[in-house]
């Protein structure tokens, strides 16, 4: 029998177990019906396992696995294959009123006007004029703006010295600040090749070479670095809450991870090797990580194992209250001789005391919006839950019995459903409503359905509930996780075109111009345009760090 023929064997016997008057043959049937579902989800994992060593045989032998092809699928088994849970929430959401449309002509430039004419001779008699009727129709013209530069040159008969004029900013190399701002952002925002973008330049005129427009791209962009560390810096100060996610890359061959820092200000992004929390201490730091010791330390160190033997030995050894790295090294060496053990004491009393030390920096985070990730714990004074990341948990689970599809079902429209009371909470918070809040959060979450995975899943939820439910004491911050996901989204996509970087440095700017795209977009600033004001040095246009002082100034940010 395949699990097509069990699958209908059981829904055949499937009824109502609530409706089975006899307890005994009720407690029967939902064990049995979880026994169904252990085996079946282990007859998947045993399959797959089987399927890989059968890859690697294959390989071994010198020829090739099975290829990985995603099946398709339609109507209801296509919808439970997806895991997302963003179409759960948003269909629950209140219906938002449609942006009313915009009509072109109010906001495209008009560059040359052009009057229609009717042939007179064609018109009837009494025709008479009615004035212009305006259309505008947007068009395109690419033409090249190619200079040819007479630059003044004086010698020096005494000096033995050659004085010449110089170009104007931007133009260097052979090539203008327009080709060089439009090279960036073809690649960084439209996500162009290198080869596209050289067919697309040389279709017009233009003689580039390959290895030039790689340069234009990676190479000489110290102001852009700066300006993404402004950005950063001004944006973690401009909201007392910050999202943070991370998702994998590639540095020549090697598994990197892009950390993404996010507010409704700006978007920062920063590839490093791993993806622990020291990393992320580092990068919240906006300096260097430092390290703290004092009763905090102890007493965070005493909470993550440490023993109380080691905390003495370590008080003792502690010469002073922070340390740089190299020091802190140095004092791990002298109380942990062998490199090869007390790994965890080493990790926990440089996490602890890191933590405490950026505790105190004038860029910590108050409120830190994340999915459940260990490393993102205790880095922030508050750790708020995303629910759509949670929900999707639920999504996740692929019942086998019939009956099991039901329960998770109707599970998750009650989830959507408390998740919708929240929303309307959070625009008319009062002390009453989250107490009542957080009376059908436990009536909910200590549900029992009788399917098993489900009902792990519930347990888990409920031991979330202070980190879920901090919006009730904190209405101002958002449910979800979204923003610093979609910035995850932007790397994934430039994986997908270009796979990876090769150097630090490429690494470097495309972490730079991913954060000045994705918060010039926030703030509605022409990308182009902007890079162009910065190729040139005219600076005529704010800087992005400005722009978001600015806008954090004038909006009221709860504190």
């Amino acid at each position: 029998m395949n699990l097509n023929d069990m699958k209908k064997t059981l829904e055949k016997l499937t009824v109502d177990i609530d409706a089975i008057a006899d307890p005994h043959v009720a407690a029967i049937q939902r064990t049995l019906f979880g026994l169904v579902e252990v085996l079946v989800e282990a007859n998947a994992a045993q399959a797959k396992t089987i399927q890989q060593l059968k890859d690697e045989v294959n390989r071994l032998k010198g020829e090739q696995g099975k290829p990985d092809i995603r099946k398709q699928k339609a109507g209801v088994d296509a919808v439970a294959s997806k895991h997302s849970s963003e179409a759960d929430r948003k269909k629950r959401s209140d219906q938002k009123s449609r942006a009313k449309k915009t009509r072109k002509k109010n906001i495209v430039k008009i560059d040359r006007r052009v009057d229609c004419e009717v042939d007179k001779d064609s018109l009837p008699p009494d025709a008479k004029f009615q004035g212009y009727e305006t259309r505008v129709v947007q068009d395109l013209k690419i033409i090249t703006d190619n200079v040819e530069f007479r630059v003044a040159v004086y010698y020096s008969k005494s000096l033995k010295k050659t004085f010449s004029g110089k170009l104007p900013e931007g133009y260097k190399g052979g090539f203008g600040p327009g080709i060089r701002s439009l090279v960036i952002t073809l690649y960084r925002d439209s996500g162009m090749t290198e080869p596209a973008i050289a067919r697309f330049l040389k279709t017009f005129g233009i003689q580039i070479a390959k290895s030039t427009i790689s340069r234009m791209i990676t190479e000489d962009h110290d102001l852009f670095h700066q300006e993404k560390e402004d950005i950063v810096n001004a944006g973690l100060k401009a909201n007392t809450y910050q999202h943070v996610d991370d998702t994998g890359c590639r540095v020549n061959g090697k598994n990197h991870y892009t950390h993404i820092l996010c507010n409704p200000y700006f978007t920062g992004f920063f590839t490093r090797p791993k993806k622990d929390r020291l990393t992320l201490l580092a990068i919240l730091c906006r300096s260097e990580l430092k390290f703290k010791f004092n009763e905090s330390a102890y007493e965070l160190m005493s909470e993550f194992g440490l023993s109380a033997l080691r905390l003495a030995e370590l008080k003792k050894a502690v010469s002073s209250e922070i340390l740089t790295n190299e020091q802190l090294d140095s004092l791990l060496d002298q109380l942990f001789p062998n490199p090869k053990k007390h790994t965890t004491n080493r990790r926990i009393i440089r996490e602890s005391s890191a933590i405490i030390y950026y505790q105190s920096s004038e860029y910590a985070i108050k409120h830190l919006l994340c999915d459940d990730a260990p490393q993102f714990n205790k880095i922030a004074k508050y750790k708020s839950l995303c629910w759509v990341h949670e929900g999707r948990h639920y999504k996740k689970l692929m019942p086998f019995v019939r009956q099991h599809q039901v329960i998770l079902n109707n599970f998750i429209e009650k989830f959507w459903d408390y998740y919708d009371a929240l929303l309307k909470y959070k625009q008319s918070p009062s002390n009453e409503i989250a107490k009542k809040l957080s009376r059908e959060f436990d009536a909910l979450f200590s549900t029992k359905t009788g399917y098993p995975a489900l009902d792990e899943r519930i347990a888990k939820t409920l031991s979330k509930k202070k980190s879920l439910l901090l919006p009730l004491i904190f209405p101002f911050l958002p449910l979800h996780n979204n923003p610093a996901e979609l910035g995850a989204r932007a790397q994934a996509r430039m994986r997908d075109i270009n796979l990876q970087t090769v150097s630090e440095n490429g690494t470097k700017t495309k972490d730079t111009f991913a954060t000045i795209i994705q918060t010039a977009r926030k703030h509605s600033v022409n990308i182009y345009n902007y890079v162009y004001d910065r190729v040139t040095k005219k600076f005529e246009m704010p800087s992005l760090a400005n722009l978001i002082t600015e806008k954090s100034s004038l909006e009221n940010c709860p504190a």
